[in-house]
């Protein structure tokens, strides 16, 4: 089952009552709204909860998962020890998640006794606890997962959290996630972590992110605004977002405030539908040769769930690669040079990452940021008048001698027959006054 519902969760140990005592009603927005969390997670009918924290005990360069049956924690650290709890550890989902993480190329360690034991590896941190403290209030017997971030890039967490979601996808439980994080820690004179008058700033940013479901705006936040607003919350995000990529989504923004200078807003995410590329068999097959391609080191087979009509029909195709909207490789043919569509599919998708000269070669960690499009030619036809070209809806094909230049329809800013011709003309060193032989051609395009 998919992850049914995802989570933004702060984790000051203030807001447990045995700890927070009189300061309570200056956080009451944040602990109404973990009690309204928790009543939304129990109606999604989750068999586990899945937990991100930037306080488990971990590593700078992987990712740890705890992989012990039973994971225990307290309080005690903050004068409370009798506010405990003890967790049965959901090890089959830890073991499928494993097994995700490493295709998505991902660094990951179990710790715990027989594993590799840090000190305090079984303890859950209170990134985990004030989050559980909540939940366990409507679902006291569900099993846990406890998953560290490290110091990585936020493009590596959220491929954390697409192999979250593939090993949701994987077991017959329907998964909870929980992004434990507060956000900026500088937001008044006096705060935990000093003052930054930009804290403000980047809160709103993540809350407008959040209140808009536009995850794609995170790899848009400035870096220096990052650093200046103290976080630590920001990682378990991108895990977050990472967890419903190629879904469509829905989010609600409960709570926002920061009365002692650190940010806490409690947020959820719903799945909808698949998005269309999620669907669509040419795009899953782009994106399982680069997965693999990066993974092995090598081009590999199509899968054995590959459709007939991939496997019995020989097509051009091209693949391009976008990040953010910016293309970041596009490569492909014009008549079929593969056995049949789907190895052409696949093997203009490596060369798209690897061999587009106007790029630098993607990197495995870039894989989880590409956003993929395929288009599958028809047989291009000759054109003898330009009167018959159309460029949203005909690609078109120049040649002079043995010069040949192509451009697919639709494609933005490309809006007149003239500059469609001008453009593969160029593409193919042919002069813009020269003649040339004009095809056209359509195209099915999946993105």
């Amino acid at each position: 089952m998919p992850v049914v519902i995802g989570c933004l969760m702060p984790h000051p140990p203030i807001v447990i009552p045995d700890i927070g005592r009189d300061n309570l009603n200056r956080v009451t927005s944040t602990t109404d709204a973990m009690l309204k969390v928790a009543e939304q997670v129990a109606q999604a009918e989750p068999d586990a909860l899945v937990f991100i924290s930037p306080h488990s005990a971990g590593f700078t360069d992987s990712i740890a998962m705890r992989a012990n049956p039973i994971l225990e924690g307290s309080f005690a650290g903050f004068g409370s020890p009798e506010v405990r709890f003890s967790k049965k550890n959901d090890l089959a989902f830890v073991e499928e998640l494993v097994i995700a993480a490493n295709d998505f190329d991902l660094s990951v360690t179990k710790v715990g006794h027989g594993y590799l034991d840090l000190m305090v590896s079984d303890e859950l941190d209170h990134g985990v606890l004030v989050p559980l403290y909540y939940l366990n209030t409507t679902m006291p017997g569900l099993p846990i997962v406890s998953i560290s971030i490290d110091y990585g890039g936020f493009d590596e967490h959220y491929a954390l959290g697409m192999a979250i979601q593939r090993a949701s996808n994987f077991v017959p439980e329907r998964v909870a996630l929980i992004a434990s994080g507060d956000l900026s820690h500088r937001l008044i004179p006096g705060a935990p972590a000093g003052y930054d008058p930009r804290g403000v700033d980047f809160d709103a940013k993540i809350k407008e992110i959040f209140d808009t479901g536009y995850f794609n705006e995170l790899p848009k936040l400035d870096p220096s605004l990052i650093e200046a607003a103290g976080e630590c919350g920001l990682r378990s995000i991108y895990a977050l977002a990472g967890a419903f990529n190629g879904l469509e989504i829905k989010t609600k923004v409960l709570s926002y405030e920061g009365p002692f200078g650190v940010g806490y807003m409690v947020a959820e995410v719903y799945p909808g539908e698949p998005s269309p590329e999620r669907a669509s068999d040419p795009v899953r097959l782009a994106m399982y040769s680069l997965q693999q391609y990066f993974k092995l080191g090598h081009p590999v087979d199509p899968p054995a769930n590959t459709p007939d009509e991939l496997l019995n029909t020989r097509a051009g195709a091209f693949v391009c690669l976008k990040v953010d909207g910016d293309l970041r490789g596009c490569v492909g043919t014009i008549q079929p040079t593969q056995g049949n569509l789907a190895e052409e599919i696949m093997a203009n998708a490596v060369q798209a990452a690897t061999a587009d000269p106007r790029f630098y070669p993607v990197i495995a960690n870039e894989v989880a940021r590409l956003q993929f499009s395929v288009d599958i030619l028809e047989e291009p036809e000759p054109v003898h008048s330009e009167s018959q070209l159309d460029p949203k809806v005909y690609g078109i094909i120049v040649k002079s001698g043995y010069r040949t230049g192509l451009l697919l329809p639709d494609i933005e800013g490309v809006d007149s027959v003239d500059r469609q011709i001008g453009i593969a003309k160029q593409k193919a060193g042919i002069g813009p006054s020269e003649n040339v032989e004009l095809y056209r051609f359509r195209v099915t395009r999946y993105e």
